[in-house]
Formats: structure tokens, C-alpha cells, sequence
């Protein structure tokens, strides 16, 4: 008997046949069950048939003619007969080598950018979105490289193919001097990952021990990194936004043994040593070797440098000790909402199959040059160098100063560029500033150039070379000049700013979807669509559904479009919470992980993403906020009597609307000779918000907030939150949906203020 996979994937109208749909065929399978063995999965349904049934199927080329009367298990098995087709023989109709028909039934069903199916065999709604790319198979390895299952794997099949090519670029020099970009092969990156892996063995770490790396982004990370695959180690991001009580959660919590960090980092651990017990061994990226602090009275504790520990490894290799699919590639900690970080554990076939995923739409080649700024420490930059190196791809790292990262910029001209809405808005608003200030001839020509190649592009034309000769070649020179990918992560890039970088930079401009919890990409824009607002279509590697959030009045029976919570499942979902079950639940028993985000599918199976589940949301350089928590920590402050902090991802910081104590208020004003009419008067002078915020900005310090949790700009209200006006719970709490339609006028002031402000500023 032969098998074959039967699927139907209606991408075209062109077929003029008529055949059975997929629900009409599925009443009669229980009847064919005595010629048929059914074997059946979410993804793939397959037929075995004896070769004596396969007389009784038509052949699907005949033509048609007057057939004489048929019983009812012949009418049967004609229908099946429509999902199957011959595999091309010289007699075709007589061949008991059967494959897939690609008319018939509707398997999946494909809208464009993504292919629909059912979640349940038979009583499922056709609600699960996956790429158009591979709607019936999740993509978990590399298509050109199957045999490629850990970041072992990826990391040698990488210095195998490109050994003599540039891999990891730096322009700062060992004597702490800035000059031109030096580069490592990637040949010698792998004989450094070898020395560092063989390094740790020699110290005693022992395989599967936790390794943390506490320093900023440079080429030492990536062969740390990659050291710990190969030796089948747990890398563990340490980085500063947290706080260093965070960092000290973290190592213990995960019993980190290893840690490497560089000088300015290490007078932080050494600082709090003794309650880290777990800590065995202590490696300083870029320290000298005299210059070393004596190792800790603490038993088994010692210090030594890269350097030290790098010609001790190579004086001594070790075979590799090369992990499974299966094992954790990393445990990466997140802020997460309140409370401590949450480790999130990922595997090395959680990696793998998040990128071979993105590798089908996307190409990258050796030619091409990246520079790495975004924190590694964050998954959104570890993913991408997977990602890179795999099709060799020159890396060249920032010299470590953001301020200076235009100078490398320029310096390394790459081609590929990552970034977050962030930098992406202050690139936008120094353009359009320069623009306007420039005035005269040169206003009018960059809008006319603007507008020519809007059009053309609207219009699926290639623009006039011209433009860029004379107006955008300049702006492009501002990235280096070179840039053909830019991508955005982290958090929604307004739809204005996507155009406009469309047009200015030219290339392909994608923007993604995605969380630490699912290896980096959820869905990610197409290369070619030219559309905005959206976030693309699912990564080939997972499969996407929305779930109905009733109380939010967001149903997948929602018109015109589908709404709901956003929920994937795939190779790419990570294993869980380190040491924590009960936030684990976030996976359901189907294997769905629930984002917490609200989206709705528009036309093609594209993703937007509308709002947050959950009273937590993200600003936009990726920085999560529980609004609730610093409203109790501003409810010290004398001057409020109520609070709505407000913040969302196309704004990077926060802004708050506060009910103000009126006697409190009135005493200040009296202290300071203000003059008013009334409380709302009073409320509206701009000596009276400058008061208000710069007291919360000391009871902001007080109670250690983070930098990004600091309101930056304030609106006082002489009317309290009521039940009344419709602001608060029964319980009292602020109604935040409610407020943000109540104040957003006054919202939307005050990051138009501090807009302006921002643009005051000199300029770099």
C-alpha cells in the first residue's frame, strides 16, 4: 500500500473544476472505513488505500461522460477520489502511486498572507491563521539545513561554510582607542568559542550549569554565548534597566555559577558577592590581569579576565559536549508586570525553529553587514544574530555609546538594520524638522520628491531615480547610506512614520510581532507588502488564533474584522517559567500561550494589534508598566487626591491626569503670592503643575522607581473620580479604558508639549 498526504490549499480561482469541500467530504469517512485507515493530526491528515480499491477511482483527467448508476460506496469514494491525483506515469489512471491534489477540499484556506484552517477536526471554527508559506506544516528546521536542531548545530555548519569570512567587527581597539572596524573571522570566533568552552570545564563548571553575562554588547558576548552551546551550558542575561537588587534575584534564583562581566560591572557584583552563594567563578571581559581585585574570602570563589581564562581553555581544548534539541538554550528574564523578573526557558529547538521560520520570507547573504546596538541581553537582538549568522553575515558592534551610534553608523555602512519605534520616531522628527526649518526651495522639493515617490510606490510602480539623487540619498546617508532591511520590534511603529521611512530609506522596511515567551517573532511583515498598520502575517513556525475577551467586547464574530486575544502555539513557545508554575499558566492545555494583547485580522491575514488584554502595556523602547503600582506610589504625594497615570507603545515615556487636594493646592498658592479666581483657574498654571510634579518626582525617588517609571508630564483637574462621572469601579478603582476617552484631549497635550520640548533641544 502506498501513503500520501491529502490537503487542499485554495491559493487560486483559475481551476474550473467542481469538487466536494472538505465538510461534505468528512460525513463519509466512517463509512469508507473499511477500505480506508484514517490517521489524523491538527496539521496533517493521512490516507492509506489498498491497491485493490484503485480501480474504483476515477481518473480526475477523464473527461466526463454519461456514467451509469453508481451505489452509494461508489458515489463515495468518486468524492475522496477529487483529493487525489496520479503521480505523472505513462498510465496514469491504472497508477497506484497517489499524491495530493492541490483543488480539492479546503484544508486550509488561503487569504493571501496567511492560510486558514480549522482548530478541530470536526467541530473546530476555521479561525487558526498560519503562513501562506507552510499552511499545513509548523516549520521547525531550516529548509536548506535539516540536520541543523540546536545553536550548536547553526554555530558549526556556520564556520564550516564561511570560515575565512568576516564575522564579528569592533572599532574599539584594546587600548580603549576608537578607529576603524577590526573584524574576527569566522573561523577564529569558533577556535575562541572552543578556548572559553574548554576554559569553564578546566574551572570545574560542570554541564548544564547556569552562566550569566552581565556586560553590554560586544563580540566576547556572542563567543560567550555560543561557548555555552557548545558545552552545553545555560546562558543567563544579567543588564542593568532592572536594578541591581534584580540582578542579585537572578542569580540566585537561577544559581548562576558563572558569571562574565567587564569592569564597571564587576564593582556591582562584588558589591553584594556575599549574598550570591552560588557564584563559583567570576571572568572580566576586557580587565588586566594585575589589575584584578583579590578573590573574596567566600570558599571556591575566584576572579580572573577573559584573557586568563582564554589561554587557559586553548592550552587545554576540550571535546564539545553538544546538547540536544530538547535542552535549554537559555533562561531569559523579563520585567514582566509587577513583582520579581520571570525567567522565561527556552530551548535550542525553540531558536531554531523561530528563525528557519523567518528565513523563508526573508534573505540575507554574506555580502550583507549588520550593526548590533540592541541589548543581546534582550530577545529581539539574540534572535536576529541566530538568525544572521546562519547565512554568515558580517556583525559590526556599536563602540557602546548610543550618542555615538550615528559616527559607527557611518563608519560601518551596513545593510541591514534593526531598530525600535523609539529611534525610529527621533530619526523621524529630526528629518521633519530639518525639513521645515530649511524653508524656501528646499522644503518644497523634499514634499514634491516625498510625494512623487509616495504615488509611485501606492501605485506599484518603481519610483524615479531622481528623487533619490537629489533629495533622499542624503537621508539614507544618515544610516550609512547602504541599508536595504530595516525591521521594528519591540512595540507598534506608528503607520506615519512606517511611510515614511518607506520613502525616505527606500528598501524593505518590516515590522513584527513577538515576546521573549515565544523565541523572539509571532508574525512579521512580508517582503514586497507595501501596506501599513499592521504587523504581518504569522511566522511560518507557529500558527495564531484570536480568543474571544467578552468583557472587552471583543469577539471573533466582530465586523468587519475578527477581534480578540492573541494566542500562538508552534515549535517556537518556550517551556515555561523558571521555578514557576503558577505564571506557566499562561499555556493552556491545547498548547496556546496567551499574550495578554488584543489584535484583529484585516483582509489577507494580516495582524493589528488594538490593545492589551491586562492593565499592563509596553512604552515604546519595550519597557513594560503596571500603571497601577506607581499610581500607589505617587498617592503619597500631598497635592493628590486621586491618580491616572497613562502611557502607551508609540510614546516612550508617561504622562498623568491628577485630582488635586484642593486645601493642600490653595495653601501652596497662598505661600507662593498666586493669584486665582477659582480652583479650576489654579489647576491650569503652569507654577502649579511644575509644583505638583516635582513633588511626585521626589516621592518617585523615595520609592526607587525605575527611570522610564517617572511621570514627565502632569494635568491637574479640580473634579474628582467618581461613580458619578463614570471613572471609577464600585471598588474604587480608576475605570482606565474610561479615563483615557475622558481625558485625551488632555492626553494628548501633553505629549504634544513634551514633543515640542524634545524638539528644542539641540540636535545631534
Amino acid at each position: 500500500m502506498r501513503a500520501f498526504a491529502c490537503r487542499k490549499i485554495s491559493r487560486t480561482k483559475k481551476t474550473k473544476r467542481i469538487v466536494p469541500k472538505f465538510e461534505e467530504i468528512l460525513p463519509l469517512l466512517p463509512v469508507l472505513s473499511k477500505h480506508l485507515r484514517l490517521r489524523s493530526s491538527p496539521t496533517r491528515y493521512t490516507f492509506r488505500f489498498p491497491s485493490a480499491l484503485l480501480p474504483h477511482l476515477p481518473c480526475p483527467a477523464a473527461p466526463a461522460t454519461a456514467n451509469p448508476p453508481m451505489d452509494a460506496t461508489e458515489r463515495r469514494l468518486r468524492a475522496v477520489s477529487a483529493h487525489l491525483q496520479p503521480q505523472a506515469t505513462a498510465d496514469r489512471c491504472t497508477s497506484d502511486s497517489l499524491g495530493p491534489n492541490p483543488t480539492a477540499g479546503e484544508y486550509a484556506h488561503v487569504l493571501g498572507y496567511s492560510a486558514v484552517l480549522p482548530e478541530k477536526l470536526k467541530t473546530g471554527k476555521w479561525n487558526v491563521y498560519r503562513s501562506a508559506h507552510s499552511p499545513i506544516t509548523l516549520i521547525d528546521r531550516f529548509s536548506d539545513h535539516p540536520d541543523i536542531g540546536t545553536l550548536h548545530d547553526n554555530f558549526v555548519n556556520a564556520v564550516e561554510t564561511f570560515r575565512d569570512c568576516r564575522y564579528l567587527g569592533t572599532r574599539v581597539h584594546a587600548d580603549g582607542t576608537i578607529g576603524d572596524y577590526k573584524w574576527m573571522t569566522y573561523g577564529e570566533a569558533g577556535t575562541s568559542r572552543t578556548a572559553i568552552g574548554s576554559g569553564l570545564i578546566c574551572h570545574g563548571i560542570p554541564k548544564g550549569a547556569r552562566v550569566g553575562l552581565y556586560f553590554i554588547n560586544r563580540p566576547e558576548w556572542t563567543i560567550v554565548d555560543n561557548a555555552c552551546s557548545a558545552y552545553s551550558y545555560v546562558s543567563v542575561p544579567l543588564y542593568d534597566t532592572l536594578g541591581p537588587d534584580a540582578v542579585q534575584f537572578i542569580v540566585n534564583h537561577a544559581s548562576v555559577e558563572a558569571i562574565f562581566c567587564v569592569p564597571q560591572t564587576l564593582s556591582t557584583l562584588l558589591s553584594f558577592i556575599t549574598q550570591m552563594p552560588c557564584v563559583r567563578l567570576i571572568v572580566v571581559v576586557g580587565g588586566i590581569d594585575e589589575n584584578m581585585p583579590s578573590s573574596p574570602a567566600a570558599a571556591g570563589m575566584e576572579i580572573i579576565t577573559y584573557s586568563m581564562l582564554h589561554r587557559q581553555g586553548h592550552m587545554s581544548p576540550q571535546p564539545f559536549r553538544p546538547p540536544k534539541p530538547e535542552d535549554v538554550a537559555t533562561i531569559c528574564y523579563t520585567s514582566g508586570t509587577t513583582g520579581t523578573p520571570k525567567g522565561a526557558v527556552l530551548s535550542h529547538a525553540n531558536f531554531i525553529a523561530n528563525v528557519a521560520g523567518q528565513d523563508l520570507g526573508v534573505k540575507f547573504y554574506p555580502s550583507d553587514v549588520y550593526i548590533s546596538y540592541l541589548p543581546l541581553a534582550h530577545i529581539y537582538e539574540r534572535t536576529n544574530q541566530i538568525w544572521l549568522l546562519h547565512r554568515g553575515v558580517a556583525i559590526g558592534f556599536y563602540q557602546g555609546d548610543n550618542l555615538k551610534l550615528m559616527d559607527d553608523l557611518n563608519t560601518l555602512k551596513p545593510t541591514i538594520f534593526a531598530s525600535v519605534p523609539r529611534l525610529y520616531n527621533k530619526i523621524y522628527a529630526a528629518i521633519t524638522n530639518a525639513v521645515k526649518e530649511s524653508g524656501g526651495l528646499k522644503e518644497r522639493l523634499f514634499h514634491a520628491a516625498y510625494n512623487a515617490k509616495r504615488q509611485a510606490i501606492i501605485n506599484g510602480r518603481n519610483p524615479s531615480p531622481v528623487w533619490d539623487k537629489l533629495v533622499f540619498n542624503k537621508i539614507k546617508a544618515r544610516l550609512g547610506g547602504r541599508v536595504r532591511v530595516m525591521s521594528s520590534g519591540a512595540s507598534p511603529l506608528s503607520p506615519d512614520v512606517m511611510e515614511f521611512l518607506r520613502i525616505c530609506f527606500g528598501g524593505d522596511i518590516l515590522e513584527g510581532y513577538g515576546m521573549t515567551e515565544t523565541s523572539c517573532v509571532i508574525t512579521l511583515m512580508d517582503v514586497g507588502d507595501i501596506s501599513i498598520g499592521h504587523v504581518g502575517s504569522p511566522n511560518p513556525a507557529c500558527e495564531v488564533k484570536l480568543v474571544d475577551v467578552p468583557e472587552m467586547n471583543y469577539t471573533s464574530e466582530d465586523q468587519p474584522y475578527p477581534r480578540g486575544e492573541i494566542c500562538a502555539r508552534g515549535p517556537i513557545i518556550f517551556q515555561g517559567y523558571y521555578k514557576d508554575e503558577v505564571q506557566t499558566e499562561v499555556i493552556d492545555e491545547d498548547g496556546w500561550l496567551h499574550t495578554g494583547d488584543i489584535g484583529l485580522w484585516l483582509p489577507g491575514g494580516l495582524l493589528k494589534i488594538i490593545d492589551r488584554k491586562k492593565n499592563i502595556f509596553k512604552l515604546a523602547q519595550g519597557e513594560y508598566i503596571a500603571p497601577e503600582k506607581i499610581e500607589n506610589v505617587y498617592a503619597k504625594c500631598k497635592f493628590i487626591a486621586q491618580c491616572f497615570v497613562y502611557g502607551d507603545s508609540f510614546n516612550s515615556c508617561l504622562v498623568a491626569v491628577v485630582a488635586v487636594e484642593p486645601e493642600v493646592l490653595k495653601s501652596w498658592a497662598a505661600l507662593e503670592g498666586i493669584q486665582y479666581e477659582d480652583l479650576r483657574q489654579l489647576c491650569s498654571d503652569p507654577r502649579a503643575r511644575a509644583a505638583v510634579l516635582a513633588d511626585m518626582d521626589s516621592i518617585g525617588k523615595e520609592a526607587q522607581l525605575r527611570g522610564f517609571e517617572f511621570v514627565k508630564a502632569v494635568t491637574l483637574v479640580a473634579e474628582s473620580f467618581t461613580l458619578e462621572n463614570g471613572l471609577l469601579t464600585p471598588t474604587f478603582k480608576v475605570k482606565r479604558p474610561q479615563a483615557k476617552a475622558y481625558f485625551a484631549k488632555e492626553i494628548t497635550d501633553m505629549y504634544a508639549q513634551l514633543l515640542d520640548a524634545e524638539s528644542a533641544r539641540p540636535k545631534l
